[in-house]
């Protein structure tokens, strides 16, 4: 796993951590675009169907050789790409010294400047939609989460699509524009880089050994592990040590697994603009979370904020905890007397492999009032199209949050498939939490299909019908 290379890769390991709250990771460390100042959309669309007429923009190379070298002028124009953090490329590691160096070229070569805007992530949302609907974008490349732009801003006709420039896979990761930013068969969005983070299970191997238990990594080496071999290990380690009829060892820091369930079984609550309670890939998972309630799985809550699963497994007395790969950091510096291990979530009865998950994916997009889509997409792909140190995108990353081969391994594949899961990030009226207490409480999943599917519609309903 560890080549030559390594002592290279963890100069830039700090770089390739995402940020958390967004559900996601940044782009490869910065990334620049270009294009022309802002405009009308009439005159930006005329400008786009000349360019795209004129075939001068599609990338036509189907062998990720990528977009042949364009030739145009930008007049000396900046700029602006928006963000709610710093996307300047920081030259600390030997890819993106070279991605700064493509930059400085191609600004060059194409006589443009760049001004990379920060703005705050609690008033981002309604500053860029603001700008948007006034014709004015704050920006020429603008980041956006899914949820705010699809599909009551896609509908409106807002952003360009941009599926037909981002061909090279060495640069653009397809999920992103084809799955995650897709609207009416277009894509919308683009992005390089990591794909996301790796979602799993956390386990304490220190206390597995302890108790004797079968090592679970076995399971993952046997391709075994599924949701029936996950709950027999939670019940393994439910154990009452002493004697005195209480447990002092559990099995599964919380029942809060619905979200990576929907993903580990290849479903979702919402299918495009219906509800999908009653597909029975998500009546698998509702069961499956429902027998974890009913069976007694997972610890029990003592009252605490949304941390205390977190604070459980740092207690070394509970085997698993469900997080992201970057969690790791933490649980080094809080438990230096335990080794703690990563499996990836349990493989649905559904699925065809192992799955991570995100619900609020972000990506970068471009205004439709900005001219020539294809100069700012062609851009950011020259920028980023560069002959790699590491071997995979997440190496970095992933070889300094663990030490273990197998952790790694688990890791990379978890990350390589990551669903998009619809709730109360795009659907702010969806009962999901009340369904989720009715779970707990031991309704029947049949019970709560037919009590919340008019409920989950009408609140699709409010996104998409505006």
């Amino acid at each position: 796993m560890r080549n030559r290379k390594t002592i290279l890769m963890l100069l830039g390991s700090l770089m390739l951590v995402f940020m958390a709250a967004c559900g996601s990771g940044i782009s490869g460390g910065g990334a620049s675009g270009n294009s022309g100042e802002a405009a009308s959309s009439g005159n930006a669309a005329n400008e786009g169907d000349k360019a795209k007429a004129a075939n001068t923009s599609a990338p036509s190379d189907a062998n990720n050789n990528g977009t042949p070298d364009m030739d145009f002028d930008m007049g000396g124009r900046t700029v602006k790409w928006v963000s709610w953090y710093d996307e300047s490329i920081k030259e600390d590691n030997p890819d993106n010294i070279q991605r700064k160096k493509n930059l400085d070229d191609l600004m060059k070569k194409h006589n443009f400047k760049i001004d990379y805007v920060v703005l705050d992530y609690g008033q981002y949302k309604d500053k860029v939609t603001a700008s948007l609907l006034s014709g004015e974008p704050v920006g020429d490349i603008i980041r956006l989460a899914r949820p705010w732009m699809i599909p009551s801003l896609v509908k409106q006709d807002l952003f360009w699509p941009v599926d037909e420039y981002t061909k090279n896979k060495n640069v653009f990761i397809q999920q992103y524009t084809n799955e995650y930013s897709e609207y009416n068969g277009r894509g919308y969005g683009f992005r390089s880089g990591i794909n996301g983070a790796s979602s799993g299970i956390f386990y304490n191997r220190t206390l597995m050994n302890q108790l004797g238990l079968k090592n679970l990594q076995e399971d993952v080496n046997n391709d075994n592990w599924n949701w029936d071999t996950f709950i027999q290990a939670a019940k393994d380690a439910n154990k009452d040590s002493n004697n005195d009829g209480k447990l002092d060892t559990w099995g599964l820091a919380t029942d809060s697994l619905l979200i990576p369930a929907l993903a580990a079984n290849e479903s979702n609550l919402v299918n495009e603009n219906k509800q999908n309670l009653d597909d029975p890939k998500t009546i698998e998972a509702l069961n499956f979370v429902s027998r974890i309630d009913t069976e007694h799985v997972a610890r029990p809550t003592e009252g605490g904020d949304w941390t205390e699963p977190g604070q459980f497994f740092r207690q070394g007395n509970t085997l698993m905890y469900p997080g992201m790969d970057y969690e790791m950091e933490t649980f080094k510096k809080d438990m230096p007397d335990y080794e703690i291990g990563f499996l990836p979530f349990p493989k649905g009865p559904s699925a065809s492999g192992y799955h991570s998950y995100v619900t609020i994916p972000n990506y970068l997009t471009v205004p439709k009032a900005v001219q020539h889509p294809e100069q700012l997409v062609y851009i950011y792909e020259k920028i980023n199209d560069i002959d790699s140190i590491y071997d995979y995108p997440k190496q970095a990353s992933l070889e300094t949050f663990f030490s273990n081969e197998d952790d790694i391994n688990n890791a990379k594949m978890a990350g390589e498939d990551i669903k998009v899961i619809d709730a109360t990030d795009g659907y702010p009226n969806m009962p999901y939490y009340p369904m989720l207490d009715d779970l707990r409480k031991g309704v029947s999943v049949s019970s709560i299909i037919e009590k919340y599917k008019a409920q989950f519609q009408s609140s699709i309903d409010e996104v998409w019908k505006k």
